[in-house]
């Protein structure tokens, strides 16, 4: 029998890493210690009164089916976070909870996106948005954002961007991989072009809301403009900022008639989310978050250590970002370079297969964000764990450059 697939599925493409994950495993296989910065995930367990809560309902028998987009308390409990958080007024029915904020924005771009429309991604980008648009059969528009504006989408660059086809502009903020944060008059800049757009709908996913190393306060471009917040979806999660990944539990804020479809959607694909996630999520964002500015300090630590020793390697250069868990350094300085095997460096994919294949460490290129030349390093792991890879790196680099 011949199986067909469907163009739909076509549509998304095979990663660009494949081949460094392959040889990772490979590595790994043959028994090497290779060590991961690839991985965006907290090192830090889930807190303890969240697992306990998780527990709880185990215990109590709340394992049955719930709403088809999140609890009403649990929805409750969110609506009260952005109001007290982000000033941003929601009611119960402008809430929906999924498997994931990925799972949000995956239902919201499928509800919004017919063929054709566009949609606006500054690059470099995490590596999803891309692929969900090319599924929804829509044109992602990809804005190339430099290091000059720290990454960041300028509201000069977005109004090149926007054509008669423009349907969406997904922000994140904190930005993944790169770290950036936008101030409130950035966020202000760019609604201000909104706003002469009305048919624009707006995604922000703000995943890394608290992780926020310097005096800098974080904003979300609803709480900006009334009009705005009217047309945008303010999405999040728990993975990032309480260290619950595995749980799987996304939540947004947005228009009714947009939350209403992305339940009906939802429905006829996962349902809800897992209801002792959900319990562990509503006493995760009633509870303390003492852990959180615990973690925070742990986190700009690493952050400090390793864009110091990126930045004493010849060819790589590394800036210090505000926020999320990542460094973005650029490698072009090392293009050109022969390795001890007499291959030439030509790209960042080169680069990172050479960090690979010699300092057994795994980072990823950013071509994979839209953003070649530079590569995304995560620095939440331990401590120790993060010296001997960064060690590692810089001694194979250091040969590189002596050859």
């Amino acid at each position: 029998m011949e199986i067909n697939l469907s163009d739909r599925i076509s549509r998304i493409q095979t990663s660009q890493t494949i081949e460094i994950t392959d040889l990772a495993r490979n590595l790994i296989a043959e028994g090497k210690k290779v060590i991961s910065l690839s991985q965006g995930e907290p090192d830090f367990d889930t807190p303890d009164h969240i697992k306990k809560a998780g527990i709880k309902a185990i215990k109590d028998g709340l394992t049955r089916y719930s709403n088809v987009d999140g609890m009403p308390l649990l929805k409750k409990a969110i609506c009260n976070k952005f109001l007290n958080e982000n000033n941003l007024e929601y009611k119960v029915s402008e809430i929906s909870v999924g498997t994931g904020c990925k799972q949000i924005i995956f239902n919201a771009l499928m509800s919004i996106i017919n063929p054709g429309d566009e949609v606006i991604i500054p690059a470099p980008y995490w590596v999803s948005y891309k692929d969900m648009v090319d599924f929804a059969e829509g044109n992602p528009i990809i804005v190339n954002c430099t290091l000059a504006d720290e990454f960041k989408l300028t509201a000069e660059a977005l109004e090149l961007a926007i054509s008669d086809s423009t349907r969406c502009l997904i922000l994140n903020n904190p930005t993944n991989p790169t770290g950036s944060v936008y101030s409130f008059d950035e966020l202000k800049s760019i609604s201000e072009v909104l706003i002469k757009y009305p048919n624009i709908l707006i995604i922000s996913d703000d995943i890394y809301e608290y992780l926020i190393y310097s005096d800098l306060k974080f904003h979300t471009i609803a709480e900006i403009d009334t009009d705005i917040k009217k047309r945008t979806l303010t999405c999040n999660g728990m993975s990032k900022n309480f260290c619950m990944t595995g749980w799987r539990l996304g939540y947004a804020g947005g228009p009714k008639l947009l939350i209403d479809a992305m339940a009906k959607l939802q429905s006829q694909s996962t349902f809800h989310p897992s209801t002792i996630s959900q319990y562990a999520a509503l006493a995760a964002i009633n509870g303390s978050r003492e852990f959180i500015a615990e973690q925070k300090i742990s986190y700009k630590e690493r952050r400090d250590l390793t864009v110091s020793f990126l930045n004493k390697i010849n060819g790589i250069t590394c800036n210090k970002p505000e926020g999320s868990f990542y460094v973005f350094p650029s490698c072009d300085g090392l293009y050109g370079s022969r390795t001890s095997s007499g291959e030439i460096l030509h790209n960042d994919i080169d680069v990172c297969k050479y960090i690979l294949q010699t300092a057994e460490v795994t980072v990823v290129p950013g071509s994979v964000f839209g953003k070649s030349d530079f590569f995304r390093i995560c620095y939440a792991i331990d401590k120790k764990m993060l010296i001997e890879a960064l060690n590692r790196i810089s001694n194979v680099l250091d040969k590189l450059n002596a050859n």
